[in-house]
């Protein structure tokens, strides 16, 4: 089935020779969850326009604002789960508060020389 295209879509190989990714990173897009197509019955991967449209805007995204695959796993990651995402904001709410954090770090030290 490499490199050709179905009725219903294409194949990893012919996927990455009209996107310009390689049919190795397109395994990896899915593995991260950026991109996932449809499977068929036998498990081949299947990429329809939803899923050229999304590698092409992909690839757009990347050189317009130099974005790392792995920083868009990541944000990917945040979107799907909450706790991450809430435990994420609140370590970065916490490290923008600088007098919270001088202030915890006195009162560290301070508990320090007491001892």
């Amino acid at each position: 089935m490499a490199g050709l295209s179905t009725a219903n879509g294409y194949t990893v190989s012919a996927a990455a020779e009209h996107t310009g990714w390689t049919p190795r990173m397109l395994r990896y897009l899915e593995e991260q969850q950026l991109v996932v197509p449809r499977r068929t019955a036998a498990g081949y991967r299947v990429y329809g326009l939803r899923e050229l449209n999304q590698l092409r805007t992909l690839k757009d995204l990347r050189a317009r604002h130099g974005v790392e695959l792995e920083q868009l796993a990541f944000a990917s990651q945040l979107r799907r789960q909450p706790e991450l995402r809430a435990a994420v904001d609140t370590w970065l709410a916490a490290a923008d508060d600088r007098s919270w954090i001088e202030w915890e770090q006195r009162k560290h030290e301070r508990l320090l020389q007491v001892a």
